[in-house]
């Protein structure tokens, strides 16, 4: 079945990209792997700290991004039970893989000097909660088992997001997609989601082939070149 199989990477915008490469590789312990210029997005930063082989957080940096004010309730939801707007997000878990690597993860932290709150027990995984800068909400959790769903969805709560049984039975085992491929792109349609360009160069993106935007948009080369 075609599915996602976990996330590559999550990217966040900074201010200041050191001083997020410095929390999360000397507060987290993320090894720095990448940090170059943004493809394609003139005067943009872009790094990478490495969570395991296939997993890494991005961070980025671009200019005038400190004259877009943080608005707490707004931009940023500001802790775990925190309001935002539609479509940020509101906190960002990071796993480990046993409680007592996230105790040890707690330590780390607060020997930075940097306040956690738990571990928190929430049944299908355990849970500290602290800030990063730029009032980001993290959380680090662990869970031994698979999230059983004939334990974890609620009848009353499917109610309160207008889910019926139906509804839940298909949202559950989503379809396997078995082809064609490829698939051609559709006509745009101002109801489904789209990314944010001035929307005649965005049409225009869309008109053009799969090979040819790779062909233009691609920077498969690193910035550094190694001695084999």
């Amino acid at each position: 079945m075609t599915q996602l199989t976990g996330v590559h990477h999550i990217a966040v915008m900074a201010t200041d990209v050191k001083k997020h490469i410095a929390f999360f590789s000397e507060v987290l312990g993320c090894p720095l792997v990448a940090l170059f210029d943004m493809h394609g997005v003139d005067g943009g930063l872009h790094a990478f700290l490495r969570l395991n082989d296939h997993s890494y957080f991005s961070i980025v940096q671009l200019p005038g991004v400190a004259a877009a004010p943080i608005e707490i309730g707004k931009t940023h939801a500001g802790s775990g039970a925190g309001v935002s707007a539609a479509g940020t997000l509101q906190h960002l878990a990071f796993n480990v893989d046993t409680p007592e690597a996230m105790l040890a993860m707690r330590d780390r932290i607060r020997d930075q000097g940097v306040n956690v709150i738990g571990p928190i027990d929430h049944g299908f995984c355990q849970s500290i909660y602290f800030a990063g800068p730029d009032h980001m909400t993290l959380e680090i959790a662990t869970g031994q088992n698979a999230v059983d769903p004939r334990q974890w969805i609620d009848p009353k709560t499917m109610a309160a997001a207008a889910i019926s049984a139906e509804e839940a039975e298909i949202f559950k085992n989503p379809v396997a997609y078995v082809g064609p491929s490829p698939v051609p792109q559709p006509p745009y349609d101002p109801g489904r989601p789209h990314q944010t360009f001035p929307e005649a160069v965005y049409r225009k993106m869309l008109e053009l082939p799969d090979e040819v935007i790779s062909a233009r948009s691609s920077h498969a080369e690193p910035p550094v070149k190694v001695q084999a």
